[in-house]
């Protein structure tokens, strides 16, 4: 077995004990925390810590004490797997373990000579792709082996059928004329998006992809909206916010689909199912249901398979 697949994550606590060590390597990223001085972005770093660890810990006990992505992720790769046979698979997280240069000591043991690397973000940004290339090619300096890597895959029609899919899974029998629905994703700040980052214009154009199958598989919503969710700090983050989204509709229904995110965490497990159901319920909401993620599902195995399948094969 000379082929390697790697699927590249930000990570999650492993439990609440990692919680400080997971915001602290977060937010002494450069890709994150933009700032040139090493110094400025440690302080920034240390500041934010310091006022969000206590929250987060409890955040995280709400939904089990660790971040639900670790247990599926390590399902995906069980199943990717049996699929990929003649490919050794397993994962990196960019915040937590198993860290980049573990795995690749790994690689070294088992003598591995291509390494696919797949960012599990479906548009690009350099604060999620950029980082976690950058993170594991910089370990990879060590071992001399030919390296290919997914960018992107937010255009991929076999992707785009599974998220349509998971929103009908909530739907089931539901008259989705009856529903607003809303596409979620992680906000960034403008400066990021400003300084040429192009993750939002990348939401933008997926929606309009996930529009389009919608309305040929006939698939009718009231409204379908773009919102962003997870802002953090006092500068300006993309907009409307999730909160704000909500309060402005008037239809009391509706799903949130979580275009972002390709492993449920902390953001859509415990953020969009328990914090902002919460504020549905205050602001009258009838109906508030929130679409899994692709997870270790059988079409994201097919998808993932076939992806690395092509690109091996180009080279």
């Amino acid at each position: 077995m000379s082929k390697a697949l790697i699927l590249l994550n930000m990570g999650g606590p492993n439990s609440l004990d990692e919680v400080e060590v997971f915001l602290k390597n977060m937010f002494n990223d450069k890709n994150i925390i933009t700032v040139k001085s090493d110094l400025l972005r440690s302080f920034i770093s240390f500041m934010i810590v310091n006022s969000r660890k206590k929250v987060a810990r409890s955040n995280y006990a709400k939904i089990g004490g660790k971040s639900p992505i670790i247990g599926y992720t390590k399902q995906l790769i069980e199943k990717l797997q049996l699929e990929l046979k003649d490919t050794y698979v397993t994962y990196a997280m960019r915040y937590t373990s198993p860290f980049a240069k573990d795995v690749v000591a790994k690689l070294k043991e088992k003598g591995i000579t291509e390494v696919t690397l797949f960012p599990l973000y479906p548009q690009y940004s350099t604060t999620t792709t950029k980082s976690s290339l950058e993170d594991f090619e910089e370990a990879l300096e060590s071992l001399h082996v030919k390296t290919l890597h997914v960018d992107k895959f937010y255009e991929n029609g076999l992707y785009n059928e599974l998220l349509i899919d998971k929103i009908k899974e909530q739907l089931k029998t539901k008259n989705s004329k009856e529903f607003e629905l809303i596409f979620s994703a992680h906000s960034l700040p403008q400066s990021i998006v400003d300084k040429g980052d192009t993750y939002q214009k990348e939401i933008l154009l997926h929606v309009e992809l996930l529009k389009d199958i919608l309305k040929e598989k006939n698939i009718i919503f009231k409204d379908i909206h773009v919102a962003y969710q997870s802002k953090l700090g006092p500068v300006k983050w993309l907009e409307p916010s999730l909160e704000d989204k909500l309060k402005s509709l008037t239809c009391k229904k509706v799903i949130i689909s979580p275009i972002s995110f390709t492993i449920d965490n902390s953001e859509t497990e415990f953020e969009l199912s328990i914090e902002y159901k919460e504020v549905a319920d205050e602001l009258g909401f009838k109906e508030y249901l929130v679409a899994k993620c692709p997870n270790d599902s059988k079409k994201f195995v097919k998808f993932i398979s076939q992806i690395v399948t092509d690109i091996s094969a180009k080279v």
